[in-house]
């Protein structure tokens, strides 16, 4: 049985509120039972990202019955091997692929587009087509909560990030944690590690011990093992689960973590499809939504601690706090949005500076 937040039980039909229908036809009739297939960019036992994916994909199967079939490809690598796999799953007759990873991006509008009477969803991207549709979260949100929570407790005014590739997700949530940081610590600083990856245990902890070296007591991630997590633990530093509850591997040292809500989502494209409304969507949601939520606090962390991170919380959720608020400066400490702005989505989608206090 997988367990979910009432909050998030009581919402499982966001999704469809959130979707931005884009230009082209409903596929087909309704369906008696929907074949849905699933492609992972890391194993779902790295207890992050793709963990996250497999638990959305069981809580459709759950959610559904026997009016679903899925399936699930893991550790696809970004490129022609993702367009192998996908290409597959079409030719085999699932009736919707979720292509759950930015770097399958290409490979699914290649694939959608030989493939007319297949649904396709491409998590993170922005690439669209008649019968193809994309869905995202606000990781950015989360990372905020860890950022106060970094600046609250950090001793040395450094932090560390574990980063994966620099697309704009992931710089997002660099930029997001800084500025939160910084807002009660201004003198915050994040040095940023790229290891290139989005699943490979040692060099996420060897990245992370090289940021410890450097003067970091807070380590966040954008990766998805729990190494860092793990060094974390051995150096008596703090750290972040990556989107799921990580602290069984550090218990110490895990704070909190972004757990990613995706079922309620697949649900809503699968009943879509069984109903024949299925149309190509553009979906982006956050904390408001229940796309995201954050791990239970450490007992550990300070009650004024505890009480700022469900500050930020609460005041996502309800519009009055958003982290990409003017003025913020860029890395080189020039003006860059002026006070009393908010970064729009189109902007941060594409992303590619950094924030003041950023060392990457």
């Amino acid at each position: 049985m997988i367990q979910f937040s009432r909050r998030r039980l009581l919402q499982s039909g966001a999704a469809l509120g959130l979707t931005t229908v884009l230009p082209g036809m409903a596929l087909a009739a309704k369906k008696d039972k929907v074949k849905a297939a699933f492609v992972y960019v890391g194993p779902v036992g790295d207890f992050g990202y793709s963990f996250a994916h497999d638990q959305g994909r069981k809580f459709l199967a759950e959610k559904l019955g026997d009016k679903v079939e899925t399936t699930y490809v893991e550790s696809v690598s970004e490129g022609p091997d993702a367009e192998r796999v996908i290409r597959k799953l079409a030719q085999d007759g699932n009736d919707i692929v979720f292509a759950t990873s930015f770097g399958f991006m290409e490979p699914t509008v290649k694939v959608a587009r030989a493939f007319p009477k297949v649904a396709f969803e491409h998590a993170t991207g922005f690439k669209t087509g008649k019968n193809l549709g994309i869905y995202n979260s606000r990781f950015y949100e989360g990372r905020a909560v860890l950022g106060t929570i970094a600046g609250m407790m950090s001793k040395s005014g450094k932090g560390g990030y574990v980063a994966s590739f620099p697309i704009p997700e992931v710089v997002m949530g660099i930029n997001a944690f800084t500025l939160a940081a910084r807002k009660v610590k201004p003198d915050f600083q994040t040095s940023v590690v790229w290891v290139n990856s989005w699943y490979d245990p040692a060099k996420e902890s060897d990245a992370a011990k090289a940021l410890m070296d450097q003067g970091a007591d807070v380590i966040t991630q954008h990766t998805d093992s729990p190494g860092p997590l793990q060094a974390a633990e051995s150096r008596g530093a703090i750290a972040f689960g990556q989107a799921w509850d990580m602290s069984k591997f550090a218990p110490n040292a895990h704070m909190t973590a972004i757990v990613d809500h995706w079922g309620p989502h697949y649900v809503a494209s699968v009943q879509a499809l069984l109903d024949g409304t299925w149309k190509p969507g553009d979906v982006w949601g956050g904390m408001k939504e229940d796309f995201v939520e954050m791990a239970p606090w450490n007992p550990k962390m300070p009650d004024d601690v505890k009480a700022a991170a469900q500050k930020i919380v609460d005041g996502t959720v309800d519009g009055s706090y958003k982290v990409f608020t003017g003025p913020i400066k860029d890395q080189s400490g020039k003006d860059k949005i002026a006070a009393e702005t908010v970064i729009p989505d189109g902007d941060l989608l594409k992303m590619d500076w950094y924030v003041e206090g950023v060392r990457s």
